[in-house]
């Protein structure tokens, strides 16, 4: 039995918590005696009772030397007293906000939600944001996320509010991403690299290609985990035979080269052999098919501890989860780690990379993607530097804020207005691009901005046009206001572009034109970063046709339509991943939450859930798994799965429709 203790104005809250269930409720005040600190007035009612009743205060002495006793913040008092009955106690980090409603949340170090002066659990940070939410307007299911995944990265609710209370604007608060200047006029020659000679007498390349060198700059060679995002073709499996065999001939260990596919497994099985097997032992690790068919016979070489092992997701997953150890790896590549966000196996490979992390923690982790959404964030959860190509002159920040219409244009004022009053390097002033939907809009806007903008569209006379333009140019204007519409014609040297509307008269912007419009902020020759901000407001659209709203679009945009890089779990991946754990570390409880740690997904608590089931039993330790669990491990299964499976059984006699109904997850993709 657990007893945790909060203090409160002139009294203790006391909360009575048996196998994770809270058990009662009590209120008690002490006060001091001759003897010291002494309870006065216990009173104390049971879990779903109404009322507190007195309770003797010798009663709730015999209940906290019964129990394990946790305070939530230091008290002299009260440690006093619990001194001189010798009882023994400890401290507890507790969500105030949960305690008010007489639960008990936890808040473990890095895991707490930081709000104004206090940490919050992650649950209260959300029912905050949607109770803020609700006075800015109807959000979609896509923003919500979004709005949750930036209370998970930053850990701050405030900073989120930022994004979405209607009477606040702080740009340090709404920042999406920045997406870096990458000019790279010549990069280095290969042999130019601190490289080992037998490497570069093989690698038959000459000069590093841009993201090569970007990530080189990043601490390729020194040991650095990176997320590398770059376009398909542009050289990402270089880095990642660069950074493998550096380590491995310099004697800090082997190779482990990871990919969602086996006929790509068997690719780049072929051309490492060509390329490096006259140096080193490469290696396949792709699982065994349960098929015994000649096509389906396994090819290569399938030495475990070769010095470069290329392998399957699944394959060295499932070398894993049946007990083997893979010994020192130097360097790890996971190629298309964009895997995490698929929904059957992004937690599997969520859940390898945190086991993988586990048995190697001195190895490099390199994880290369062409296609990742928000790779800003990912990097953050896998702990790496983002390496990112993209050709961008100069550094280009994008701003989301959620709010009103109505409120859209006093943001647009202060935007444009903060913008003009700072210069460049260059000496230049920071002018806007402000892009709306319709002409009529250009005219309310600007008239609204006064004399430093002015409306730009298609409807103004040649002459007019020409006009604005010079003024412009010379800066005696602020910002010009321009419809969607004209923007592949709009080239106004513009520190900042600010969207209005998403929309194009009725029609959504396409991730082309958005990307074509943001690229008008910030020119080398004029400034030193560009900044486009997106006001979304929620639930808004133009047409009775549409199902997404603007917020919703305006998330779609900034991530290319390419979804948030973030696992999904309930009971079933949850249970799955932890039996996976429990085999690689043995259950030893420490080591078990280590790696549960490093998963970047929310997983659910299954511990409690599986106990009660019999799929696992506690021992002084940790954990351990029962056979029904080692071949939950085995087999890819979680719990639902193996208690549908095992229900399946107990009614049907004929083996060829149990065997058909087993439709297990293969080890081989």
């Amino acid at each position: 039995m657990n007893i945790v203790v909060h203090p409160q104005k002139g009294s203790y809250k006391v909360i009575i918590i048996k196998h994770n269930t809270v058990r009662g409720i009590g209120q008690v005040t002490i006060a001091h005696t001759s003897k010291g600190w002494r309870p006065k007035h216990f009173l104390y009612k049971r879990f779903g009772k109404k009322h507190l009743n007195q309770t003797p205060t010798k009663d709730f002495i015999d209940i906290l030397r019964d129990a394990s006793v946790q305070l939530t913040a230091k008290d002299q008092s009260f440690e006093s007293f619990l001194e001189d009955f010798q009882v023994p106690y400890g401290y507890i980090d507790l969500c105030r906000i949960c305690l008010i409603e007489d639960c008990v949340t936890p808040i473990f170090p890095g895991q707490g939600i930081r709000y104004r002066k206090e940490n919050i659990c992650f649950e209260c940070a959300k029912k905050e944001i949607r109770r803020e939410i609700g006075y800015v307007g109807i959000f979609g299911k896509r923003s919500l996320s979004y709005i949750e995944q930036l209370l998970s990265v930053y850990r701050d609710l405030d900073r989120v509010l930022g994004t979405v209370h209607p009477e606040w604007l702080d740009t340090a608060m709404t920042l999406y991403d920045t997406l870096n200047a990458k000019v790279i006029k010549e990069t280095a020659l290969l042999r130019e690299l601190p490289l080992p000679d037998p490497f570069l007498s093989r690698a038959n390349v000459e000069r590093l290609m841009p993201v090569q060198q970007l990530a080189c700059e990043a601490g390729l060679l020194d040991g650095k985990h990176l997320l590398v995002v770059s376009a398909t073709a542009s050289g990402k499996t270089f880095i990642g035979e660069m950074a493998g065999m550096n380590n491995y001939l310099r004697g800090r260990g082997r190779i482990l080269f990871l990919v969602p596919l086996v006929a790509l497994a068997n690719q780049k099985y072929q051309r490492f052999t060509e390329k490096y097997g006259s140096i080193l032992k490469v290696a396949l690790q792709t699982g065994v098919s349960r098929l015994n068919l000649p096509e389906m016979k396994s090819i290569g070489d399938r030495d475990i501890n070769a010095p470069l092992i290329v392998g399957t997701y699944e394959g060295i997953d499932h070398f894993l989860r049946c007990g083997n150890k893979l010994k020192n790896i130097g360097t790890v590549i996971i190629d298309e780690v964009q895997t995490l966000e698929d929904s059957e196996r992004g937690h599997r490979l969520d859940g390898l990379i945190a086991r993988l992390k586990y048995l190697s923690p001195k190895a490099q982790f390199l994880y290369l993607s062409a296609t990742i959404g928000l790779p800003h964030l990912l990097a953050s959860k896998l702990n790496a530097t983002l390496v990112s190509y993209d050709d961008r002159p100069v550094p280009l920040e994008r701003h989301l804020i959620f709010v009103g219409r109505q409120s859209k244009i006093k943001y647009i004022k202060k935007l444009v207005d903060e913008a003009f009053e700072t210069k460049s390097s260059k000496n230049f002033r920071g002018q806007s691009i402000v892009f709306t939907n319709s002409r009529a809009r250009c005219h309310v806007i600007a008239d609204a901005l006064g004399k430093r903008a002015a409306p730009y569209h298609a409807g103004l006379t040649n002459q007019e046009r020409r006009e604005v333009e010079e003024k412009f140019l010379t800066g005696k204007i602020a910002t010009v206001v321009t419809t969607a519409a004209l923007a592949s014609g709009v080239d106004f040297p513009a520190l900042q572009v600010i969207f209005d509307s998403l929309a194009m008269g009725i029609n959504w912007l396409s991730v082309q034109d958005f990307h074509q419009m943001s690229g008008r902020a910030g020119r080398p020759d004029f400034h030193d970063f560009g900044r486009v901000v997106i006001l979304a407001e929620p639930g808004a659209s133009y047409s009775r046709n549409s199902v997404l709203t603007e917020e919703e679009v305006a998330i779609s945009l900034l991530r290319g339509e390419m979804e948030e890089v973030a696992p999904t779990y309930g009971i079933e991946e949850s249970s799955e991943e932890l039996v996976a754990n429990v085999v690689v570390c043995g259950g030893k409880k420490r080591d078990l939450e280590e790696i549960q740690h490093m998963i970047i997904g929310s997983t659910e608590p299954v511990i409690p859930f599986m106990l009660e089931r019999g799929f696992l039993k506690r021992r002084k330790d940790g954990i351990e798994l029962l056979p029904m669990a080692n071949v939950m491990a085995e087999h890819f299964l979680g719990v639902e799965r193996v208690s549908e499976l095992q229900q399946f059984v107990k009614s049907n006699e004929n083996p060829l429709t149990i065997i058909a109904e087993l439709d297990c997850k293969e080890v081989v993709k």
